[in-house]
């Protein structure tokens, strides 16, 4: 008796709407596989396997592909809305954690269709660390919030050690790393804006 092989998993939610989003924002781009690997360092293998949601991407691999498309992290991991809605509940907020790092993301509120104030919380687990690629699509800013833990963000060649309630301007015109210093990981509150 031949064994059935079983049918290949059901891609998450989450990864599901990854792989549409990266899609729609290649294309809308009229971008090739090859172009956005070219751009975002990303190999074409790896790119067509997170558009068919065969693989979880994770935080940094993420932001190289925002980087090299020049949009939000947030484009990829949300779905496109004509306008924000006046009250998000804690339960309408997207939640997404990194395979890897345990890096975990809150979309608390969206950009609207008009590129206005987005808010994202973030945990670090403890010595966690996540870097992105200097953005080449049309900068943002960033204001950062410390709320628990430490974190050291390195913006380029500046470093910078964050304590609970210290806050941070800066954009995506560098590459960016942040780190979960001391024995526990961290929270911290980034609210993204137009440059």
């Amino acid at each position: 008796m031949r064994n059935n092989p079983s049918p290949p998993a059901e891609p998450s939610g989450i990864d599901a709407l990854i792989a549409a989003r990266l899609l729609a924002l290649r294309q809308a781009k009229a971008l090739s596989l090859a172009e956005l690997a070219g751009l975002s360092g990303v190999s074409k293998a790896m790119i067509s396997k997170v558009e068919r949601a065969e693989s979880s991407p994770t935080a940094v691999l993420l932001g190289r592909l925002a980087a090299g498309l020049g949009v939000p992290l947030a484009q990829l991991l949300t779905e496109e809305k004509a306008s924000p809605r006046r009250l998000r509940t804690q339960a309408e907020q997207e939640v997404w954690r990194d395979p890897e790092a345990g890096y975990l993301r809150r979309q608390v509120a969206e950009r609207g269709a008009s590129g206005g104030v987005e808010m994202v919380e973030i945990e670090l687990p403890r010595s966690a660390q996540v870097a992105y690629p200097r953005w080449s699509g049309k900068p943002y800013r960033q204001c950062l919030w410390m709320l628990e833990g430490a974190l050291r963000v390195d913006y380029g060649e500046e470093r910078f050690e964050l304590a609970p309630g210290d806050c941070l301007d800066f954009g995506v015109d560098r590459p960016l790393v942040f780190k979960a210093l001391g024995r526990a990981g961290c929270r911290y509150l980034l609210v993204a804006s137009p440059a």
